[in-house]
Parts: C-alpha cells; sequence; structure tokens
C-alpha cells in the first residue's frame, strides 16, 4: 500500500454518517475513496457545490462541474450548486463538520501551515484560511517528511495558514493529536516503531505507555 492510501484510509474513519466535509485538493480528496461501508458523507467543495462525487468512469467529465483545484467531478442526485458567497457563508458560519486539509507543516502548538511552497509562485491560500478557522473539526493530511527533512515541527518557519489548533494529524507514519499539553502520539502506522517515529518528527511528542497501531479501511 502507498503512502498516500494509508494515509487516506485512516483518515476516513474519522468521518461520521451524515457529516458535511471539504475534502483539500491533493492527497485529501482519496479520503472519499475509502469511506467505511454504511456511511454517507455530503462532501462540499468551496467553489459552490454540496454532494461532489468522483467521476464514475472516464469520458463523461463536464468543464463546468469541478472541484476547487480545477479537477473534474460528478455530483450525486440531489446535489446543490450556489455561488461562492453561500459556500464561504457556509465555511466561515462554522456549518462544515470537518475539512480535511493537506499540509507542508505543523508545529507542536497544533498550528498549521499549508499554503506557501518554498521557491513556488502561489496565487495565494485560497480557501485554506477559512476552512482551518471555520470547520469544527480539522484534519491534517500529510506526509510525515519531506525529502528526509521534518513536516512536524518545533515551530513552523513557512506562513501559519491560521492560528487556530488543529484537531489531528495523520501522516504516513503516525496519527498524532495536539492538545493544550501539546502533541500526544496516539497511533503508529503498520510497521512503523514509536522511535521510528520520534527519529523523523522535530517537535516534542507526547508517548502513551501504550501506542496502538493504527486501524485502517479495507
Amino acid at each position: 500500500m502507498d503512502e498516500k492510501t494509508l494515509i487516506a484510509r485512516r483518515v476516513a474513519l474519522e468521518f461520521r454518517d451524515g457529516d458535511l466535509a471539504n475534502l483539500g485538493i491533493g492527497l485529501p480528496t482519496l479520503v472519499a475513496r475509502h469511506l467505511p461501508p454504511g456511511i454517507d458523507v455530503f462532501f462540499q467543495s468551496e467553489n459552490g457545490i454540496i454532494g461532489m462525487q468522483a467521476l464514475p468512469h472516464e469520458g463523461v467529465a463536464w468543464n463546468d462541474l469541478t472541484d476547487a483545484g480545477g479537477s473534474p467531478i460528478g455530483a450525486v442526485p440531489g446535489a446543490a450548486a450556489f455561488d461562492s458567497a453561500l459556500s464561504f457563508g457556509l465555511i466561515r458560519g462554522g456549518h462544515l463538520d470537518v475539512t480535511v486539509l493537506g499540509g507542508l507543516q505543523v508545529d507542536e502548538q497544533g498550528q498549521l501551515a499549508n499554503w506557501m511552497v518554498p521557491g513556488k509562485m502561489v496565487p495565494g491560500m485560497g480557501g485554506a484560511m477559512d476552512l482551518v478557522s471555520g470547520a469544527r473539526r480539522v484534519i491534517v493530511a500529510m506526509t510525515h517528511t519531506a525529502r528526509g527533512e521534518p513536516k512536524i515541527m518545533k515551530r513552523c518557519t513557512l506562513p501559519l495558514t491560521s492560528v487556530r489548533r488543529v484537531d489531528l494529524v495523520v501522516t504516513d507514519m503516525a496519527v498524532i493529536e495536539p492538545t493544550a499539553d501539546g502533541l500526544v502520539l496516539k497511533e503508529t502506522a503498520p510497521g512503523i516503531t514509536v522511535r521510528d517515529v520520534l527519529a523523523a518528527t522535530e517537535a516534542t511528542l507526547i508517548v502513551p505507555p501504550d501506542v496502538p497501531v493504527m486501524p485502517i479501511t479495507a
């Protein structure tokens, strides 16, 4: 199993039936493919849709129906389309149950940096600032390191997306919960030891006496 699939399967276990959820572009979009049986989630995109789904097959893409990253999507029966004002009203008004976002860095305070890529021109943070600030629950889905360098830092060196503490970080090595006391190591990935996680993490982790192996969807 590749690292992105592992992360997406573990994140999928965090959803509850009936959730209104937003998936960031990139890795987070994979989560929708791995929902457990019996769990129905209403996926929202900040460009103005509730009820998006993956395309059923190739050749049916429609240029006017895309996610926030411009990738073609499908829509479930009864899906709703609306303008950006209503879409961001839902986000800023606290109506989203959960958002899953990619991350470049997370620090010991649980703060996320995910919009400025070093050395690359970027158009701005898009809806990320609103999503981190407005969603009831924020899950970060990202690889644990980048080119061998830790992404879970003592302090973020990239600009923060929001000063809010995120609720959960799921990587290809571990599940980490940011708390008022610090970052708590909740689970390790299959085949990964606590020592492996500590060696790949710059931030200080609170390690309970028993750290289980993360469950993943089938």
